[in-house]
Protein backbone atom coordinates (compact mmCIF):
# COMPACT_ATOMS: atom_id res chain seq x y z
CA UNK A 1 0.00 0.00 0.00
CA UNK A 2 1.46 3.60 -0.89
CA UNK A 3 0.29 6.33 0.89
CA UNK A 4 1.38 9.63 0.38
CA UNK A 5 0.73 12.71 2.72
CA UNK A 6 1.03 16.15 1.50
CA UNK A 7 3.34 17.99 4.34
CA UNK A 8 5.92 15.84 6.63
CA UNK A 9 3.97 16.99 9.57
CA UNK A 10 1.41 15.05 8.03
CA UNK A 11 3.44 12.10 6.45
CA UNK A 12 4.42 11.67 10.40
CA UNK A 13 0.92 11.81 12.21
CA UNK A 14 0.33 9.15 9.35
CA UNK A 15 3.24 7.24 10.14
CA UNK A 16 2.26 7.06 13.54
CA UNK A 17 -1.15 5.34 12.62
CA UNK A 18 -0.19 3.35 9.85
CA UNK A 19 2.94 1.75 11.42
CA UNK A 20 4.67 -1.27 9.83
CA UNK A 21 2.32 -1.40 7.41
CA UNK A 22 2.96 0.96 5.27
CA UNK A 23 5.71 3.67 4.21
CA UNK A 24 4.63 7.16 4.49
CA UNK A 25 6.06 9.52 2.11
CA UNK A 26 5.50 13.21 1.93
CA UNK A 27 5.00 15.37 -1.15
CA UNK A 28 6.48 18.17 -0.23
CA UNK A 29 10.16 17.67 0.85
CA UNK A 30 11.54 19.21 4.36
CA UNK A 31 12.14 22.58 4.34
CA UNK A 32 9.72 23.86 1.69
CA UNK A 33 7.03 26.48 2.33
CA UNK A 34 4.09 25.08 0.74
CA UNK A 35 2.51 28.53 -0.20
CA UNK A 36 5.27 28.93 -2.84
CA UNK A 37 6.30 25.68 -3.80
CA UNK A 38 7.16 24.63 -7.39
CA UNK A 39 5.97 21.14 -7.84
CA UNK A 40 8.50 18.76 -9.68
CA UNK A 41 7.86 16.03 -12.23
CA UNK A 42 8.89 13.30 -9.71
CA UNK A 43 5.41 14.24 -7.43
CA UNK A 44 3.07 13.37 -10.56
CA UNK A 45 5.04 10.43 -10.12
CA UNK A 46 4.73 9.90 -6.39
CA UNK A 47 0.90 10.74 -6.78
CA UNK A 48 -0.03 8.27 -9.29
CA UNK A 49 1.46 5.39 -7.46
CA UNK A 50 -0.23 6.08 -4.31
CA UNK A 51 -3.11 4.11 -3.13
CA UNK A 52 -4.34 6.91 -0.55
CA UNK A 53 -3.29 10.39 -0.08
CA UNK A 54 -3.89 12.32 3.06
CA UNK A 55 -4.55 16.27 2.55
CA UNK A 56 -4.86 19.71 5.23
CA UNK A 57 -7.60 20.21 3.18
CA UNK A 58 -9.10 23.86 3.94
CA UNK A 59 -7.42 25.24 0.45
CA UNK A 60 -3.98 24.75 1.51
CA UNK A 61 -2.57 22.29 -0.70
CA UNK A 62 -3.15 25.02 -3.60
CA UNK A 63 0.17 23.39 -5.39
CA UNK A 64 -1.50 19.71 -5.37
CA UNK A 65 -4.02 20.22 -7.92
CA UNK A 66 -2.45 20.38 -10.96
CA UNK A 67 -0.47 17.52 -9.85
CA UNK A 68 -3.88 15.53 -9.14
CA UNK A 69 -4.94 16.49 -12.68
CA UNK A 70 -2.12 15.33 -14.43
CA UNK A 71 -1.77 12.19 -11.77
CA UNK A 72 -4.47 9.65 -13.34
CA UNK A 73 -5.04 6.34 -11.34
CA UNK A 74 -7.44 5.87 -8.59
CA UNK A 75 -6.79 6.69 -4.92
CA UNK A 76 -8.35 7.68 -1.97
CA UNK A 77 -7.96 11.11 -0.62
CA UNK A 78 -9.00 11.83 2.62
CA UNK A 79 -8.81 15.66 4.33
CA UNK A 80 -8.14 15.22 7.83
CA UNK A 81 -9.67 18.66 8.41
CA UNK A 82 -13.02 16.97 7.77
CA UNK A 83 -15.80 17.62 10.31
CA UNK A 84 -13.54 20.19 11.78
CA UNK A 85 -15.00 24.27 11.37
CA UNK A 86 -12.53 27.39 10.60
CA UNK A 87 -12.55 29.93 12.74
CA UNK A 88 -14.94 32.35 12.21
CA UNK A 89 -13.13 35.58 12.37
CA UNK A 90 -9.97 33.98 10.13
CA UNK A 91 -12.94 33.96 7.38
CA UNK A 92 -11.48 37.39 5.62
CA UNK A 93 -10.66 38.17 1.84
CA UNK A 94 -7.67 36.30 1.98
CA UNK A 95 -10.57 32.44 2.67
CA UNK A 96 -10.00 29.83 5.67
CA UNK A 97 -7.43 29.69 8.50
CA UNK A 98 -5.99 26.15 7.22
CA UNK A 99 -3.28 25.92 9.79
CA UNK A 100 -5.56 23.77 12.48
CA UNK A 101 -2.71 21.40 13.40
CA UNK A 102 -1.17 24.01 15.74
CA UNK A 103 -3.85 23.19 17.69
CA UNK A 104 -3.15 19.60 19.28
CA UNK A 105 -6.56 19.16 20.21
CA UNK A 106 -7.72 19.26 16.38
CA UNK A 107 -5.27 16.90 15.45
CA UNK A 108 -7.05 14.97 17.00
CA UNK A 109 -9.75 14.97 14.57
CA UNK A 110 -6.74 14.66 11.83
CA UNK A 111 -6.36 10.97 13.38
CA UNK A 112 -9.63 10.05 13.33
CA UNK A 113 -9.84 10.86 9.70
CA UNK A 114 -6.49 9.22 8.69
CA UNK A 115 -7.38 5.85 10.44
CA UNK A 116 -10.48 5.75 8.64
CA UNK A 117 -9.06 6.22 5.68
CA UNK A 118 -5.69 3.56 5.93
CA UNK A 119 -9.09 0.79 6.75
CA UNK A 120 -11.03 2.14 4.04
CA UNK A 121 -7.80 1.16 1.99
CA UNK A 122 -6.65 -1.59 3.56
CA UNK A 123 -9.25 -3.36 5.93
CA UNK A 124 -7.27 -5.91 6.85
CA UNK A 125 -5.07 -3.39 9.05
CA UNK A 126 -8.15 -1.75 11.26
CA UNK A 127 -7.18 -3.42 14.56
CA UNK A 128 -3.48 -1.84 14.47
CA UNK A 129 -4.83 1.50 12.88
CA UNK A 130 -7.67 1.71 15.68
CA UNK A 131 -4.59 0.59 18.36
CA UNK A 132 -2.21 2.94 17.04
CA UNK A 133 -4.61 5.69 16.68
CA UNK A 134 -5.40 5.72 20.38
CA UNK A 135 -1.93 5.37 21.29
CA UNK A 136 -1.24 8.34 19.13
CA UNK A 137 -4.36 10.58 20.39
CA UNK A 138 -2.86 9.85 24.20
CA UNK A 139 0.32 11.75 23.29
CA UNK A 140 -1.56 14.35 21.70
CA UNK A 141 -3.23 14.96 24.88
CA UNK A 142 -0.05 14.94 26.88
CA UNK A 143 1.00 17.24 24.18
CA UNK A 144 -1.43 19.82 24.89
CA UNK A 145 -1.10 19.36 28.72
CA UNK A 146 2.39 19.55 27.98
CA UNK A 147 1.68 23.48 26.12
CA UNK A 148 -0.54 24.59 28.84
CA UNK A 149 1.74 24.31 31.47
CA UNK A 150 4.63 26.05 29.32
CA UNK A 151 2.26 29.00 28.45
CA UNK A 152 1.21 28.99 32.43
CA UNK A 153 5.16 30.70 32.96
CA UNK A 154 4.83 33.43 30.87
CA UNK A 155 2.68 36.30 32.23
CA UNK A 156 -0.65 37.27 30.85
CA UNK A 157 0.10 40.28 29.77
CA UNK A 158 2.75 38.88 27.69
CA UNK A 159 1.06 36.46 25.84
CA UNK A 160 1.49 38.00 22.84
CA UNK A 161 2.24 36.77 19.42
CA UNK A 162 3.09 38.92 16.42
CA UNK A 163 4.07 36.60 12.91
CA UNK A 164 4.72 36.67 9.49
CA UNK A 165 2.04 35.83 8.17
CA UNK A 166 -1.50 34.84 9.42
CA UNK A 167 -1.16 31.07 10.64
CA UNK A 168 -0.98 30.99 14.83
CA UNK A 169 -4.90 31.57 15.24
CA UNK A 170 -5.86 27.97 16.61
CA UNK A 171 -3.16 28.03 18.83
CA UNK A 172 -3.51 31.59 20.26
CA UNK A 173 -7.14 30.43 20.43
CA UNK A 174 -6.31 27.49 22.54
CA UNK A 175 -3.40 28.69 24.74
CA UNK A 176 -4.35 32.38 25.79
CA UNK A 177 -2.38 34.27 23.31
CA UNK A 178 -3.73 37.46 21.82
CA UNK A 179 -2.31 37.67 18.26
CA UNK A 180 -1.73 41.59 17.94
CA UNK A 181 -0.62 41.18 13.82
CA UNK A 182 1.00 39.51 11.09
CA UNK A 183 3.84 41.31 8.87
CA UNK A 184 1.86 39.54 5.47
CA UNK A 185 -1.73 40.12 6.77
CA UNK A 186 -2.51 36.89 4.89
CA UNK A 187 -3.10 33.21 5.74
CA UNK A 188 -0.43 32.34 2.47
CA UNK A 189 3.14 33.66 2.69
CA UNK A 190 3.24 34.71 -1.20
CA UNK A 191 0.90 37.61 -0.79
CA UNK A 192 2.38 41.18 -0.25
CA UNK A 193 2.38 43.87 2.63
CA UNK A 194 2.12 47.81 2.00
CA UNK A 195 3.23 50.22 3.31
CA UNK A 196 0.29 51.61 5.18
CA UNK A 197 -0.28 48.07 6.79
CA UNK A 198 3.37 47.51 7.87
CA UNK A 199 2.75 51.38 9.60
CA UNK A 200 -0.02 50.16 10.78
CA UNK A 201 1.80 46.69 12.45
CA UNK A 202 4.35 49.02 13.82
CA UNK A 203 2.18 51.01 16.14
CA UNK A 204 0.09 47.81 16.83
CA UNK A 205 3.32 46.21 18.44
CA UNK A 206 4.22 49.57 20.12
CA UNK A 207 0.97 49.99 21.74
CA UNK A 208 0.63 46.51 22.55
CA UNK A 209 4.43 46.23 24.23
CA UNK A 210 4.75 42.90 22.38
CA UNK A 211 7.79 41.85 23.11
CA UNK A 212 9.23 39.54 20.04
CA UNK A 213 8.10 39.03 16.28
CA UNK A 214 7.71 35.18 15.62
CA UNK A 215 9.13 33.73 11.70
CA UNK A 216 8.79 30.44 10.51
CA UNK A 217 11.99 29.41 9.17
CA UNK A 218 11.32 29.46 5.41
CA UNK A 219 9.93 32.58 5.82
CA UNK A 220 11.90 36.07 4.69
CA UNK A 221 13.40 37.54 7.66
CA UNK A 222 13.94 41.07 6.15
CA UNK A 223 10.74 42.81 6.76
CA UNK A 224 10.73 41.70 10.73
CA UNK A 225 14.23 42.58 10.93
CA UNK A 226 13.31 46.31 9.71
CA UNK A 227 9.85 47.00 12.06
CA UNK A 228 12.12 45.46 14.79
CA UNK A 229 14.34 48.00 14.26
CA UNK A 230 11.68 50.79 14.53
CA UNK A 231 9.72 49.03 17.50
CA UNK A 232 12.92 47.27 19.76
CA UNK A 233 11.58 43.70 19.92
CA UNK A 234 13.21 40.73 19.62
CA UNK A 235 13.29 38.66 16.38
CA UNK A 236 12.59 34.91 16.90
CA UNK A 237 13.23 33.17 13.51
CA UNK A 238 13.41 29.77 13.78
CA UNK A 239 9.74 28.63 14.39
CA UNK A 240 8.83 25.29 12.49
CA UNK A 241 5.26 25.67 11.45
CA UNK A 242 4.58 23.95 8.51
CA UNK A 243 7.61 21.38 7.60
CA UNK A 244 9.63 19.06 9.75
CA UNK A 245 13.50 18.93 10.09
CA UNK A 246 15.59 15.97 8.94
CA UNK A 247 16.76 15.24 13.13
CA UNK A 248 16.48 17.69 15.58
CA UNK A 249 14.68 20.41 16.39
CA UNK A 250 11.87 19.19 14.41
CA UNK A 251 11.65 15.22 13.47
CA UNK A 252 8.14 14.72 14.40
CA UNK A 253 4.97 16.38 14.29
CA UNK A 254 5.16 16.66 18.18
CA UNK A 255 8.86 17.75 18.26
CA UNK A 256 7.79 20.52 16.03
CA UNK A 257 5.19 21.43 18.76
CA UNK A 258 7.41 21.49 21.67
CA UNK A 259 10.45 22.87 19.95
CA UNK A 260 8.05 26.06 18.79
CA UNK A 261 6.37 26.63 22.03
CA UNK A 262 10.11 26.57 23.57
CA UNK A 263 10.93 29.24 21.14
CA UNK A 264 7.65 31.22 21.75
CA UNK A 265 7.90 30.93 25.53
CA UNK A 266 11.75 31.77 25.78
CA UNK A 267 11.09 34.91 24.38
CA UNK A 268 8.08 36.02 25.97
CA UNK A 269 8.49 34.93 30.08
Amino acid sequence: MRVLASTTFLADITQNIAGSRAQVDSVLPVGADPHAYQAAPADVAKIAESDLLILNGLEYEHFIEPLLENAGGERVIIEATTGLSPREDAGNEHGVDPHMWLNPILVITYVENIRDGLIQVDAEGSGIYTANAEAYITQLKELDAWIIEQVNSIPTERRLLVTNHEAVGYFAERYGFEVVGAIIPSLSTDAGTSARELAALIEQIKSADAPAIFLGEVENPDLAHQIAEETNVKVVDNLHLESLTVGSPAATYIDMMKHNVDQIVEALK
